[in-house]
């Protein structure tokens, strides 16, 4: 992922309003991110915990969600649907987002299960345990990057065209 500014964060998010873009409280660190390692931005709201942020980049452009946390606990531990992990030292949480345009004026949402502090991006960067003799812990390593970068897309995607 390549930087973007404060004004491209608060401008690409594409289920906020103006007033909740305005208000967003951005990452502490967002002037010295590592951009290199990261295959999206997210956080959580500082001042409002059950909100969410995701910035993605699609074709090149950043396309901006706005997630909230759904009430209620899950029976089980779940599995991120992004990062897919299945040794998470993390929590993973229900999200629920508004869908962009007209769907989402109406009270369309869709929801995902995500680490809770978005911690995808370096989940998906450990080397992944040996599975076998010969193993190919790098590229089971990429393609779990790879892996992310398609799930993410195809939720920021179905958001924006309500599909």
């Amino acid at each position: 992922m390549h930087s973007i500014t404060e004004k491209q964060i608060r401008s690409s998010f594409i289920n906020a309003s103006k007033r909740e873009r305005t208000a967003l409280t951005l990452p502490e660190n967002v002037d010295s991110l590592d951009w290199d390692s990261l295959d999206f931005l997210g956080w959580r709201d500082r001042k409002f915990p059950k909100l969410g942020y995701v910035v993605a980049l699609i074709d090149d452009e950043p396309i901006g969600i706005m997630l909230r946390l759904a009430e209620g606990r899950t029976l089980s531990r779940p599995q991120c649907s992004w990062c897919e992990d299945v040794h998470l030292p993390n929590d993973v949480v229900f999200f629920v987002a508004k869908r962009a345009g007209d769907a989402g004026r109406k009270g369309d949402t869709i929801g995902t299960l995500s680490c809770a502090n978005f911690e995808c991006n370096a989940n998906v960067r450990r080397l992944p345990r040996t599975a076998y003799v010969g193993f190919d812990v790098e590229g089971a390593r990429l393609q779990r990057i790879e892996a992310l970068r398609s799930n993410v897309t195809r939720f920021v995607t179905s958001v924006r065209d309500g599909s």
